[in-house]
């Protein structure tokens, strides 16, 4: 037992030198610059020759890297993510069968900044290239499908949801999703399936976090159509807008005033409807002040943000 156990701590020194060995190189190959935006090393080919084969492990590191890079970026609330994809794909270079890293990676690409990188495309190439090497995960076809869905390709999100069904192993949802969002591909209750799906199935604080924003985001949207529909039919009676949520109420109309986050909606002299902190719900379509887009940008900010936009 003592001389087994000296073997293992002897590979396991070996090994921690290595790795050792390995970072220091990397980190004299690195340009300064390059740092900033933790671009380490231009491609995983270069790390494979230098790896003394500790490609696992390295891909470990670059996947850290990778969830660190997008986590200080989202708490800076940045617009751009440039070093995101290629830390990705030499992760996934170096260990092909690093599920984690498409499944959270093509996530982190796919969400509009400020939430993510705003890289659908490529989001989609890091997730096919994870179900070429790992057929089996039913997940990676699920991802592959959310994914397709947020961008209203609700053809090839269903397809997706299709493909992952035939998988060993996949829930009998992903059948029911495929029919559903080929039938009824952009309603409302097929997104809060979609969403609520998402955050039942992964135990990642980040993505279980866009997932309620998602579906808070949702109960927004049908709110302030519902109450739209109000204000219209008040105004054809009255003659006016309401001037206070009261008149509704009092005219038989029913629903929240309170936004998911707990404030009230404001009810605009024009018959508009707004949240008061757009901010606080960043994938809402409906309640945005004049001038900002659904993810709240103006039109100044998202032309600035595409014409700097790496291609």
């Amino acid at each position: 037992m003592n001389r087994i156990t000296a073997i293992f701590a002897a590979v396991l020194v070996v090994s921690l030198t290595a790795a050792g060995l390995v970072l220091q190189r990397i980190d004299r190959l690195r340009a300064a610059p390059a740092a900033e935006e933790a671009l380490y090393l231009p491609s995983a080919r270069v790390l494979k020759r230098i790896s003394l084969g500790c490609d696992g492990l390295l891909a470990d590191v670059y996947w850290t890297r990778a969830v660190q890079y997008f986590g200080g970026k989202h708490f800076q609330r940045a617009r751009r993510y440039d070093s995101l994809a290629p830390l990705l794909e030499i992760a996934t270079e170096l260990d092909p069968h690093l599920v984690v890293a498409y499944q959270f990676g093509s996530i982190f690409l796919a969400q509009q900044p400020p939430e993510g990188a705003g890289q659908p495309e490529k989001a989609v190439s890091l997730v096919e290239r994870g179900i070429r090497a790992n057929p089996a995960e039913w997940r990676l076809y699920y991802n592959l499908a959310w994914i397709e869905y947020d961008r209203r390709n609700y053809a090839a999100a269903s397809r997706a949801f299709e493909r992952g069904a035939q998988v060993p192993g996949a829930p009998p949802a992903m059948g029911v999703m495929a029919a559903t969002t080929a039938q009824h591909g952009g309603e409302m209750e097929t997104a809060r399936l979609l969403w609520t799906q998402i955050f039942n199935t992964t135990e990642d604080k980040t993505v279980r976090a866009t997932a309620i924003k998602h579906l808070q985001a949702l109960q927004v949207d049908e709110d302030i159509a519902h109450w739209e529909t109000a204000v219209r039919a008040y105004r054809a009676v009255a003659g006016r807008y309401p001037e206070t949520w009261s008149q509704l109420l009092l005219a038989g109309w029913r629903g929240h005033i309170l936004d998911p986050t707990g404030r009230p909606y404001r009810l605009k002299p024009d018959g508009r409807i707004e949240v008061q902190d757009p901010d606080q719900l960043p994938f809402i379509t409906r309640g945005l002040p004049p001038g900002r887009d659904a993810w709240g940008l103006t039109p100044e900010q998202r032309k600035a943000i595409q014409s700097v936009e790496p291609r």
